[in-house]
């Protein structure tokens, strides 16, 4: 599926806040992005699938796609939504609720296709939730995005990001000021990497089993891609966060590459 132009256009305000997420990320880091999104693909119909490794990636990846020129709409968080001020931001910016634990969650996917149907680019976390693995690697994802793909024809890039673990702990706002603080002394290096369209296999949800395949992929996929942005912390992260808890139990099978990512 695929469409000359994206008839979602962006708010000028979306593109003001992704201007700004560059100046926040600058203050406090260094930000490297690299790779890029298809010319074709880049205006939509498309799914962005990130890591998901802390509270600050969102503004990370605000800042990166607009470096890209990318403006994506963001499956987010319902708590965010409920903050005043910044909820009435997320919806007239066209971004996507995510009520994860309730009733409610099966109408974000359905939202999400219609977002994706109607040639947006959409960015979501297939992980669904801020990942848990002990190494900070991509651990088992949800069949979300692959029945998002499957519903949509629409591409899927991987997305993924190395350093903003460092900036804002797994338990902010506890801890939040001495994150900030930290990182505006340190200013550790914050790498993005856009990679390269993935291959889910058979296209038909109604193959038993397709989803938890595709899902599989894109995960292997986001390894691959975030392999290279630590190279030298192939097991367990430098930066240790106290607060960061590890669960095991949804660990997935590593398959990182060890060539460099393409500028």
């Amino acid at each position: 599926m695929s469409t000359p132009h994206s008839p979602w256009q962006p708010p000028w305000l979306w593109r003001c806040a992704q201007a700004a997420a560059r100046v926040v990320v600058g203050l406090v880091a260094r930000l490297q992005v690299t790779g890029d999104v298809p010319d074709e693909l880049r205006r939509g119909p498309l799914i962005l699938a990130a890591n998901h490794i802390s509270p600050f990636d969102p503004v990370v990846l605000t800042a990166a796609t607009g470096v890209r020129g990318v403006s994506p709409r963001i499956m987010a968080t319902g708590g965010l939504f409920r903050v005043p001020v910044v909820g009435a931001a997320m919806r007239h910016w066209g971004h996507i609720r995510v009520d994860r634990g309730t009733a409610a969650v099966s109408d974000a996917l359905r939202d999400a296709a219609s977002a994706v149907a109607g040639g947006s680019v959409v960015l979501v976390y297939p992980e669904g939730r801020i990942g848990l693995d002990p190494g900070m690697w991509p651990e088992r994802g949800k069949t979300g995005t692959a029945r998002l793909a499957f519903a949509s024809g629409a591409a899927v890039v991987p997305v993924a990001q190395w350093g903003a673990h460092e900036i804002l702990p797994y338990r902010a706002p506890k801890g939040l000021l001495r994150g900030v603080a930290r990182a505006l002394v340190r200013r550790p290096v914050i790498r993005v990497h856009f990679g390269t369209p993935i291959d889910l296999g058979e296209p038909d949800p109604g193959v038993p089993g397709a989803a938890v395949r595709a899902t599989d992929r894109i995960i292997d996929a986001l390894t691959d891609t975030l392999a290279p942005l630590r190279p030298d912390e192939p097991d367990r992260p430098r930066h240790v966060d106290p607060g960061r808890p590890a669960d095991t139990s949804r660990m997935h099978r590593r398959r990182p590459r060890s060539a460099p990512p393409e500028n």
